[in-house]
């Protein structure tokens, strides 16, 4: 796969960035970069070598969840701009594909 000027436009929209040509060309530049790095991975032998599931031995010592310190929900909506009653009213941020 190699990253061109139509990628790094869409990659430029979908993070919502303005960048100069030189930017643009610099981004293509470094992740086709990354890419060819990452293509040397498949180069590797790696029969045998079963894969990395952790990094170290060490277990987590996890506590178990407790519900504390809540709002209720009048409470929680009463300063909210827009609400219906039992939720937060927001306007809608993602587009369906071709909108």
């Amino acid at each position: 796969m190699k990253v061109d000027k139509r990628l790094i436009s869409h990659l430029e929209y979908l993070a919502r960035l303005q960048l100069s040509d030189e930017e643009q060309a610099q981004l293509q530049t470094d992740l086709n970069r990354i890419l060819d790095m990452v293509a040397k991975l498949d180069t590797l032998d790696t029969e045998g070598v079963a894969p990395l599931v952790y990094v170290n031995e060490e277990v987590d010592t996890l506590r178990p969840d407790q519900v504390a310190g809540q709002l209720p929900r009048e409470q929680a909506l009463r300063n909210a701009p827009q609400q219906d009653g039992e939720h937060f009213m927001v306007p809608k941020v993602i587009k369906k594909k071709g909108q």
